[in-house]
């Protein structure tokens, strides 16, 4: 993507012009939350203008129409995902809702004392926790996939976790602290061999590479929009139709049911089962103009500007003595995690901040990984789309001048 294609999508995103301290503002925190375009604040802003009302049951006009939206919107994320049926896409109120509503709902159909879930080392807390209580619910069993010096899970290791007792395994496709793209393909590959189902985390990977759950073949796959220039409050669980079917409802109330007596209640198809209550049909409808947004750039596109953007970044950080990059793997996303020296990672953070970039420092809610690292946490710069080179020269610029302030 060329200077001039590039100025023309930063023009989309009004906050990259903001100042920070008089200074302007450089967003290197991409991992964490995307900004948003024109398009998409407009989107919500017509939707609330001109077509809000509660969908599905309303027979009135406004109610029709922000229905047909709300139905269309999963539609557009059943064809960026390229999943087979609409009905697999569950909206919900993020990624972790997501992994939580699975592994309460897998829980509660499959799993009892003694058996085993796997996850991987690099898992954000949200790919950890809903696991670790599920096992302490039922007695079960947390295994735990390692990582070799240059942040790559260990197959060996992993093919090696299953067994009979393993009902699930659930992993991140890309690592938000080390940007590790996993072999998600080979992962599922391994675990369908025993029969045993697999949840991708797509939080960190669908903003940034192409995504096809037909070839990937996983059994769920979860994504949040704020991470893919959407709205914060919305999010997508896929599942295959036939796990959808077989696991029970995550919440009750209305818009799940078909019939409701107080002696029983009968629960609706797919995919209203699994959204219980008025569900956001704004924040659907604008992550679906945040879907066709980036479907227009096109993700090829995205992930090799960003390829570009990463190794980059990667050379200059190099400059500086004493630089530790945290994740080193052959396969990568566009984030990178550092340290430099003894210096606290937040110190330099809060520095930088001073100068006008935004970059995250911290544990990234990642502590199991940040303890096997042995470091207390990183500093974490995490580029998108409408990032340029020059804004990295000016963030090498004043990180030199931090590390030196702090050395």
């Amino acid at each position: 993507m060329d200077k001039e294609f590039i100025q023309n999508i930063r023009n989309d995103f009004p906050i990259l012009s903001e100042k920070v301290y008089k200074k302007d503002l450089i967003y290197f925190d991409n991992a964490a939350t995307t900004q948003k375009p024109r398009c998409v604040v407009e989107k919500i802003e017509q939707s609330y203008y001109h077509n809000n009302a509660n969908i599905h049951r309303g027979v009135h006009y406004l109610s029709q129409l922000a229905t047909e939206e709300h139905e269309a919107a999963r539609s557009t994320v059943a064809e960026f995902l390229h999943a087979e049926k609409r009905e697999e896409i569950i909206f919900t109120r993020g990624t972790t809702e997501a992994i939580n509503l699975v592994a309460y709902s897998f829980g509660e159909a499959f799993c009892k004392e003694g058996d085993e879930v796997i996850v991987s080392v690099l898992e954000h807390h949200s790919n950890i926790v809903p696991w670790q209580m599920l096992c302490e619910r039922k007695g079960m069993k947390l295994k735990v996939i390692p990582i070799n010096e240059k942040g790559e899970l260990r197959l060996d290791v992993f093919e090696s976790l299953l067994n009979e007792k393993t009902k699930i395994v659930s992993v991140a496709h890309v690592s938000n602290v080390l940007g590790t793209i996993n072999p998600v393909n080979e992962i599922i590959r391994l675990a369908h061999s025993k029969n045993i189902p697999v949840l991708i985390d797509g939080a960190q990977s669908v903003p940034h590479i192409p995504i096809n759950i037909k070839d990937m073949d996983a059994d769920f796959y979860v994504f949040s929009g704020h991470k893919i220039y959407a709205p914060t409050g919305i999010g997508v669980l896929y599942g295959k139709e036939k796990w959808l079917n077989a696991i029970p409802p995550y919440q009750g109330g209305g818009e799940m049911i078909q019939t409701v007596t107080f002696e029983k209640t009968t629960y609706n198809t797919l995919p209203f089962k699994f959204e219980a209550g008025t569900p956001d049909y704004i924040g659907s409808t604008a992550l679906a103009e945040a879907l066709h947004y980036v479907q227009n750039i096109g993700l090829d596109n995205i992930a090799a500007y960003e390829h570009e953007l990463l190794e980059y970044g990667t050379e200059r950080l190099m400059e500086i003595e004493g630089m530790r990059i945290i994740g080193t793997a052959k396969e990568k996303s566009s984030v990178i995690s550092f340290l430099v020296g003894n210096i606290h990672p937040y110190d330099i953070g809060m520095l930088l901040d001073k100068l006008g970039i935004a970059v995250r420092t911290g544990h990234h809610c990642a502590q199991p990984l940040m303890d096997s690292l042995q470091i207390p946490g990183t500093v974490r710069a995490s580029f998108a789309f409408y990032n340029t080179k020059e804004e990295i020269d000016k963030f090498m610029e004043a990180l030199k001048r931090v590390v030196m302030m702090l050395s």
